[in-house]
């Protein structure tokens, strides 16, 4: 005999498939939530720059005390290997990412090859096995800079990606902020060790919040209620995600080649790129030498440099939601125009061997307005990657990093160089980082926004 039907209106769906819609994840709301995605980048982000600072208060004296000469070019090396690494990775983490539509599969991944290059280079017994883990750190980096900030877009409203990539970048500042005064400190106390012990924890602490993300996708699926849903609107549903679907495949269609080819035709994205490379290398070139110039114009040992860092970073941790507020607000080329152009003038300052305040305030200065640079032009790059048909934000961030890995990449050892080998080699790093930023500042006027500054001043004047 035949069993009556128990079909309902909605459709045939299985004991199965109503459980699978009725089990959900403890806390998916706030684990899918745009707000705790910026909350984890930034602890990535902060987490990065803190294993990445704490070496550069302690690698000169470390270096030094195991017999090696001009410690500065040997540190700058150091600070290469890391950049190279985060060069090398950036193109196929971003393709990779894009193409399979993966997030949080490579932060985990990131945080992994970090810990990992952390033991390596707390235990290395020659100098070459500490290049080779600062290169494993580097692409390590390169998941929370290239598919964080893409995770990051994805899940964040559009006119409120300024503000929150802005939140992230703040931990870019925190990092940098923590890191050499805890280097310096533990180094210190507990020897060469104590630095990369603490940098182990804090990312273990780091690898948990990345667990327990739910990605957007997933979230999606957790707020659909198919099964109360009537028959119409679940095949509308289902053709819209069909077209969807067919848009996704057809992004992910696009090769390396065709994605490359629609970012160098694109001047924005170029500009972008020249300009965070320029920010790589005024940051980067000051790094393997600030230790050893505070150490020879006043004395400083590696606890004091870290406080002077500790002193002049502060700042800026309010610096980048700020600029990335504003660029909300007034569109990213004013923001970098501005923080550009009252950057200069502190570099100028910090040439002057004079008073230790006055370094500390100009170093300040300088450090706060260049660091409202940066959520401008992660701005300008999102909005890069949404005028753009087959670019997703993974593409744009991984140009991100490879210009900044570039960047940071030459800096070190151009500075750690120029200090060694030039008379005044303070003088000449900072006169460097000067004409770079005023370089900086005409390419933004002409080329930075859908409506750059430059050419809507040269309108206003025609019509007048």
């Amino acid at each position: 005999m035949q069993r009556p039907s128990t079909s309902s209106p909605t459709g045939d769906l299985s004991d199965g498939s109503r459980r699978e819609f009725s089990v959900k994840p403890w806390g998916w709301k706030w684990r899918s939530s745009y707000w705790f995605v910026t909350f984890v980048v930034w602890l990535g982000v902060a987490t990065d720059l803190l294993v990445y600072s704490m070496v550069i208060p302690v690698v000169p004296f470390q270096l030094e005390e195991l017999g090696y000469k001009h410690p500065a070019s040997l540190t700058g090396w150091l600070l290469f290997a890391y950049s190279g690494g985060l060069a090398i990775a950036t193109i196929p983490v971003a393709v990779w990412s894009e193409k399979y539509d993966a997030r949080k599969l490579p932060l985990v991944a990131g945080v992994f090859i970090l810990i990992g290059s952390q033991i390596m280079f707390m235990e290395a017994p020659a100098y070459w096995l500490m290049c080779l883990a600062r290169t494993l750190q580097g692409v390590g980096s390169t998941m929370v800079w290239v598919v964080g900030l893409a995770l990051l877009c994805d899940e964040s409203p559009p006119e409120l990606v300024g503000r929150q990539l802005g939140i992230a970048m703040s931990g870019l500042s925190l990092g940098t902020l923590v890191g050499p005064p805890v280097g310096g400190g533990l180094y210190t106390r507990f020897g060469f060790r104590g630095p990369f012990i603490f940098g182990i924890i804090a990312a273990f602490l780091d690898l948990a919040f990345r667990f327990l993300i739910i990605e957007g996708k997933s979230a999606s699926k957790l707020r659909t209620d198919t099964i109360e849903k009537p028959d119409n609107e679940i095949a509308m549903e289902t053709n819209d995600n069909s077209l969807t679907s067919d848009t996704e495949v057809e992004n992910k269609k696009v090769s390396f080649v065709q994605v490359l080819r629609l970012l160098l035709r694109s001047h924005r994205a170029l500009v972008a790129a020249f300009l965070t490379f320029v920010y790589g290398i005024v940051y980067s070139t000051q790094e393997p030498v600030i230790s050893s110039h505070l150490n020879s114009v006043w004395g400083l040992n590696s606890s004091k440099v870290g406080l002077v860092l500790l002193a002049s970073v502060i700042p800026t941790l309010f610096a980048s939601p700020l600029s990335g507020w504003l660029a909300d607000l007034q569109g990213p080329s004013i923001v970098i125009i501005i923080s550009l152009i009252l950057t200069v003038p502190w570099y100028v300052v910090m040439i002057i061997d004079g008073h230790l305040a006055l370094f500390i305030t100009a170093f300040a200065c300088a450090y706060f307005f260049a660091s409202g640079v940066l959520s401008p032009l992660t701005v300008e790059l999102a909005s890069v990657a949404r005028s753009i048909d087959g670019i997703g934000y993974a593409h744009v961030y991984g140009a991100f990093n490879l210009a900044y890995g570039i960047g940071t990449t030459v800096g070190p050892v151009v500075g750690g160089q120029m200090y060694d080998h030039i008379n005044k080699g303070w003088l000449a790093i900072s006169l460097l980082a000067v004409g770079l930023l005023g370089l900086s500042v005409v390419v933004t006027l002409f080329y930075v926004g859908e409506k750059p500054v430059a050419q809507s001043f040269i309108r206003r004047i025609r019509l007048l």
